[in-house]
This record gives structure tokens, sequence and C-alpha cells, in this order.
């Protein structure tokens, strides 16, 4: 980890973008890409920022993105933003426990309010670009080998459809970029402290160059797929 950094694939004085650049993850990210030489600025977005983005408030999704437009194009657009547990909200053991809110919520940050960004954001994406939406193998339907996590699970395989998806379309007019979605494996922050895994968490500056690494490495034919942190392809 103590090579220097850099990301080869984006061209000298690439832009990026990070939303969520407020978390554990998504300040990481912003901390390598503000240290890389060859990137020629990084915005950071989230519900603090300004403009600010809220992804349980639509309507500052579209405006952040109009607001950015002038700015555009970005080589490099990551989202980092995500809902496991809050309050009142907790992953469920058995389907017994699922509500109908704590769906709605975890939906709204986790699947919802990331589709509006690929519509408002793909936009502002270079031809040759790169975006990269943080998924969790979790979300992965044949991987599934232990169930619970109902709202969680499904919201991120939601999500890895939304990005199929979009990438399948995206291809027509940009086929030299990239749209992911990325396993980020289990990181130190507020979101994975109060789980069992917590205690086999590597840190986000790690696992944040990890990811840069990957979508460095990806080539627009893995354009639409699901990698993990080490470049493994998932299982949908």
């Amino acid at each position: 980890m103590n090579a220097p950094f850099q990301m080869n694939s984006l061209g000298e004085g690439y832009r990026a973008l990070v939303i969520g650049s407020s978390g554990a993850l998504g300040s990481a990210l912003c901390e390598w890409l503000k240290n890389d030489p060859r990137c020629g600025g990084v915005r950071e977005l989230g519900r603090q920022t300004d403009p600010a983005l809220d992804l349980e408030n639509p309507e500052s999704i579209a405006e952040a993105a109009a607001e950015l437009a002038g700015e555009a194009p970005y080589q490099l657009i990551v989202h980092a933003a995500g809902l496991l547990h809050r309050d009142e909200i907790k992953p469920e053991k058995s389907y017994r426990a699922i509500e109908a809110h704590a769906l709605q919520a975890v939906f709204q940050v986790n699947t919802l309010g990331p589709a509006l960004v690929l519509r408002h954001f793909l936009p502002l994406l270079a031809r040759d670009g790169a975006m990269a939406m943080l998924s969790a193998k979790v979300g992965s339907i044949g991987d599934n080998r232990l169930g619970g996590w109902y709202a969680y699970r499904a919201s991120k395989a939601a999500l890895n459809m939304l990005v199929k998806t979009a990438a399948i379309e995206l291809a027509r007019t940009h086929p030299q970029s990239r749209l992911l979605s990325l396993h980020p494996g289990t990181v130190i922050s507020d979101l994975s402290k109060p789980f069992s895994g917590a205690a086999a968490a590597r840190p986000a500056r790690v696992a944040a160059r990890e990811l840069l690494s990957v979508i460095d490495r990806l080539v627009p034919a893995d354009s639409g797929g699901f990698f993990a942190y080490d470049a493994e392809r998932l299982p949908w």
C-alpha cells in the first residue's frame, strides 16, 4: 500500500466526483483522489455540501446535477452512500421482522435515490469515463447462503439490476465508458460497527484504494458487471 497511487485509465488532469463524500469510505476515496498527481480536481457531494445531495430528497439530486452540469464532464463518478441501519431500522433476522417503513427507507437510500443519481449524473460522465456504484456482496442472489437482512439484500440486488440495465443503454452512446457495481468488503465504519463481521473489517483507506484500483483495471467490456474490491466478478 506504500506504492504511489494514481489512476492511469482516466487521462491526465481527470476530474472526479464522489457522492456520499462524508462517510468513512467516501472521505477515503476523496483523500486518495486528491493525492493523485493525475487528478485535476475532486468534487464532493453529500447532505452537508453545497450544493447538497440527499438521497431521501429526490429534488436535491436533480438540483445538484443541474448545478454541476457546468463543470462536466467528469471522468470519474463514484457513488459511495448507503443505508444498512439507523435508529429504528435494523437488519432483519427473519421474515417476521419485515416492516414497511424500514423497507421504504432502505430502498430509498440504496435503490431509488441511486436510480435518480444514474438518471441525472450519467449525462455528466465523460464519453470514456467510469462511474461506480457501491453495492454489496449480500445483494447477490446466487451467493445468498445465510438469509436474513431482507431490506438491505433486496435493495442492493435491485441496485445491481439498475446498474446492469443502465450500462446496456450507456454502451450504445458511450461505448468506451464503464458503469460498475462494486462490493467494498467489510469496512471499518459506523455501518459495520454493530455486526459480527466488523472484527474482520478493513480500514476505509485500504478499501478505498482497492476500489479505485479495480475501477482503473476494468475496461469497457466489463461495464455492467458486479465486482468485489479484489476484482473478483461476483454472481448476480
